[in-house]
């Protein structure tokens, strides 16, 4: 069968999973909202409960506690040691996992829906989120784990510049901590603080489950129930702040060892809940999103032959989050690769796409969104994501005639608003920086 009648009925499959996504929303007596979407299609389920936990709420002097904590939950919990929960998941075959970011910390599950299987893995699932012990011995040792995982990332430029450019766009505060924290302030944090923490940050007023697999609504309120219950009541006492950017840009130079620059340059750019998201998104696919189809991919490798990959992307998050353009390059041509960049980014904001580019866009981004939720796990990413940042339940749906309606004026009044090119703040990782 040619290969292109094969995608056309990979389509054609995948289509229906995403016109029939039905998402059940309602709130627990607790306060935890709740997403839920019924799929009967294999005998799984699938559980996430995401918290306001993320780096951003860090303090400088302990920045760290939020990663340290996600990471300690686990490891001893409900009288259970690290060793004793991994081999009882083993036991049922249920598989845990963890999401951890700037704004949010997160614990899911995948368990068989067979009831002895589901009841095994699920009360372990709530052990952990509602009586974990942070051993103090297993402290120190996952401590000095993510101390020794800082000193290996600073001999490599990729993770040098990414943290120098959240510092660059948010300063020391928010977005600008490093997600893991510092030696110094690593080493500051008491098993107290981390008790402290999951009890002020984990609370069930403030907590997004999401569910999706082979359970009834009812089954599915009872375990929402269930989760919420145990949970520390209420809502997160404080809340964080990230400063935005200076007005003005700014360019680092970090000298390292390495025979390739990479290279960071962006400003702060939308917020998840931005109206311009879909002129945002859209028009980024043509600037630096869309692999070899980009702009800036075309004039950074293609015509020039500076780099092997040139991209850009925004990171919406619950507070304006970066637009970030990089590139990797020899550092003897870093400064021509920057120019360069700077220049397709110029051009854009004052152009503005062609319509052949918004309509090759619009075709690559929709034919390839059913791809996109073609299984139960990316299906609960966005119910995730839908439940954290408040989005509408019509999301999915709406998501394709969203893309498709966005007009050239649209993203060329959004760039012009949103992006400027004598802002953009630069950070350079290499040899010869000068």
């Amino acid at each position: 069968m040619p290969i292109k009648l094969i995608r056309f009925f990979l389509f054609l499959l995948c289509a229906p999973s995403f016109a029939g996504v039905t998402i059940q929303h309602w709130t627990t007596s607790q306060g935890a909202r709740v997403y839920f979407v019924e799929n009967h299609d294999i005998p799984m389920l699938d559980v996430a409960v995401d918290f306001p936990a993320g780096s951003r709420f860090d303090r400088p002097e302990t920045n760290g506690l939020a990663r340290l904590t996600h990471a300690m939950l686990d490891q001893g919990a409900g009288g259970l040691n690290d060793i004793q929960i991994a081999q009882k998941f083993a036991d049922v075959g249920a598989l845990l996992g963890g999401t951890f970011d700037r704004d949010r910390a997160g614990v899911s599950l995948r368990t068989l829906s067979s009831r002895q299987e589901r009841e095994a893995s699920l009360s372990l699932f709530m052990t952990i989120l509602h009586k974990p012990e942070f051993p103090q011995s297993v402290m120190q040792r996952e401590r000095a784990r993510i101390i020794a995982g800082l000193r290996e990332e600073e001999s490599r430029p990729d993770e040098v510049a990414d943290k120098a450019f959240y510092q660059a766009l948010y300063g020391s505060q928010g977005y600008g901590l490093p997600e893991s924290g510092t030696a110094g302030s690593l080493l500051k944090l008491k098993r107290d603080d981390l008790r402290a923490w999951y009890k002020n940050r984990y609370r069930a007023g403030d907590a997004v489950i999401a569910l999706i697999g082979d359970i009834s609504r009812g089954e599915a309120e009872q375990l929402a129930a269930q989760i919420s219950a145990g949970l520390p009541p209420g809502t997160a006492r404080q809340e964080a702040s990230s400063p935005r950017a200076p007005g003005a840009s700014t360019e680092k130079r970090i000298s390292h060892p390495s025979t390739q620059s990479h290279v960071l340059m962006g400003m702060i750019g939308m917020a998840r809940s931005d109206p311009d998201y879909f002129p945002l998104y859209v028009g980024n696919h043509i600037l630096g999103g869309g692999g070899f189809d980009s702009r800036m991919l075309g004039e950074v490798r293609q015509k020039r032959g500076y780099a092997y990959s040139a991209y850009s992307y925004f990171l919406p998050m619950a507070q304006p989050g970066p637009l970030l353009i990089g590139l990797q390059t020899k550092n003897s041509q870093a400064d021509d690769a920057l120019k360069v960049a700077r220049e397709t980014v110029s051009a854009f904001v004052a152009e503005g796409p062609t319509e052949a580019e918004l309509t090759q866009a619009k075709n690559n981004l929709v034919g390839g969104f059913p791809l996109r939720i073609d299984s139960n796990k990316e299906v609960l990413d966005y119910l995730r994501a839908i439940g954290f940042y408040l989005l509408p339940l019509s999301y999915l749906d709406d998501w394709v005639k969203n893309v498709e309606a966005v007009t050239l004026v649209q993203i060329r009044e959004a760039f012009k608003r949103r992006v400027d090119p004598a802002k953009l703040s630069v950070v350079i990782v290499g040899g010869n920086t000068k």
